[in-house]
């Protein structure tokens, strides 16, 4: 690999970038997830705040060059219109060098190109994470550095203890930015205020009232070429092991006292402590899935098997579904559904509260049958809660009737919002380190028992609800 002559380092430090205050150094900067998420959100966040002076240094093994990755950059924020001040001086004054990440003087060659504090990104797969931080471990970071990471981090729980040694072995907790994007979506940032701003709500949400809860994203969209990643991940490990766990951990937490990072991640801690499968019965409370031959909205769709890039032998799963129990005081004896599954029929994004029946009916009331539901939706990010009235029409017939909010998206993309807290020095939206190992710890007995053949592998047709019977 070709290192940088004293004149290309010299250009590197000139230009508006140089007078950035800090340098974003994405590793893996060709990579799908830089293009589709986390680019837009830094230009939405740039074009909201013309005071955040920002460099910008891409670098990956790709054959690139300055002007391939200003284009990028430049397409991403156009995508957000973020087109003028910050974000196109941003873009203007990108920076790639290629590298490979795992070679400790490419690393150093690299980091040598970035001005003021330094951001490191990992948009790399795990193992390749696992080597660029043995490779960073060899020398010193820049001072004030902070690491950021795309989930899985690890890919059990041994690998995520493993990775977090090294990575407290590079810089503090507080500067390690472990990154959930659900965890800066507007619905789920609610649940806080919801949950503890209403009286109505937070006296019943426990098990004397709450008969089960779901969290549920299925979504119509199939592979969309991602086969690289998906197949050697699956719906289990992809949305239950990380972003569904996390939106269980805000709704069972208990109410911090303050509203800041260490409280917060503190208590999403101890009740994902607390978490586990359902009586431990992984053939009895789990399901796996795959999508065959089908059509959504009259468009065909191969099986997973059959989509360019997937090796059938793998048994990777497109849907996934895990009852759980969270054993404290406030939720035991409460079922908890988590379900994710690509390719279905219906996009169905939210968690559903189901609360109790009455404990009796006054004789004379007909056309009771639904119980109370509190709706979060995440995507579009609506409130809604079912209740039981009488009429119109015969007053003595009981109806639902649904009571509506629009939360609205908030003024970042979700990867903006966590960008934000980045930048600002802040983790409270960030996963943290013991967090994560908690996270893998709960789905590892179903990993196990689904790569042994205990659990069997569904089918269900492209375009379907997915498979005929559901663990409720």
């Amino acid at each position: 690999m070709k290192s940088l002559t004293n004149h290309e380092l010299i250009s590197v430090a000139s230009g508006a970038a140089a007078a950035a205050d800090k340098t974003l150094l994405i590793l893996g900067a060709s990579g799908d997830l830089v293009g589709r998420l986390l680019l837009p959100g830094l230009g939405k966040l740039l074009a909201n705040d013309s005071e955040r002076p920002l460099s910008l240094v891409g670098s990956d093994t790709a054959d690139w060059d300055d002007n391939r990755w200003r284009q990028r950059v430049a397409d991403s924020f156009a995508s957000v219109g973020a087109l003028d001040g910050q974000a196109s001086a941003t873009a203007r004054d990108a920076r790639y060098l290629r590298a490979d990440v795992t070679l400790q003087e490419d690393l150093r060659r690299i980091l040598a190109a970035c001005r003021g504090q330094v951001i490191i990104f990992f948009a790399l797969p795990p193992s390749v994470t696992l080597q660029a931080c043995r490779a960073l471990a060899g020398f010193g970071l820049p001072k004030d550095t902070q690491l950021m990471l795309e989930k899985p981090f690890g890919t059990d729980a041994a690998g995520a203890e493993q990775l977090n040694e090294l990575l407290l072995g590079l810089v503090p907790e507080e500067r390690i930015h472990r990154v959930d994007h659900f965890l800066g979506m507007s619905a789920v940032l609610n649940i806080i205020g919801l949950r503890f701003a209403n009286r109505v709500f937070e006296p019943l949400m426990n098990a004397e009232h709450v008969e089960r809860v779901d969290i549920v994203f299925d979504e119509n969209l199939a592979l969309e070429c991602r086969a690289g990643y998906y197949d050697s991940t699956g719906a289990l490990v992809d949305m239950v092991q990380s972003h569904l766990l996390q939106v269980l951990a805000l709704l069972t937490m208990e109410a911090p006292p303050t509203i800041n990072a260490r409280e917060i991640r503190e208590r999403k801690a101890q009740v994902l402590r607390a978490t586990r499968l359902w009586n431990d019965d992984v053939p009895a409370h789990s399901r796996r899935a795959r999508y065959s031959a089908g059509s959504i909205d009259g468009r065909p769709l191969p099986g997973y098997v059959d989509e360019p890039g997937i090796d059938p032998c793998r048994g990777t799963e497109t849907l996934a579904e895990v009852m759980l129990a969270v054993d404290t005081w406030r939720w035991a004896g409460v079922p908890f559904r988590l379900r994710s599954g690509k390719a279905v029929a219906t996009n169905r994004k939210e968690a559903v509260i189901t609360f109790k029946q009455p404990a009796r009916l006054p004789g004379g009331l007909i056309g009771y049958e639904l119980a109370n539901q509190l709706r979060i939706g995440f995507g579009p990010d609506e409130l809604s809660f079912d209740i039981n009235i009488n009429g119109p029409g015969e007053p003595f017939t009981v109806e639902t009737a649904r009571l509506r909010a629009d939360l609205g998206p908030g003024d970042l993309p979700p990867y903006g919002e966590v960008l934000r807290g980045v930048l600002d020095g802040d983790p409270t939206l960030s996963v943290r380190g013991d967090t994560a190992e908690q996270c893998w710890r709960i789905v590892e007995p179903v990993l196990r028992a689904w790569r042994a053949g205990d659990v069997p592998l569904l089918e269900y047709p492209a375009g379907s609800e997915g498979p005929a019977d559901s663990l409720m």
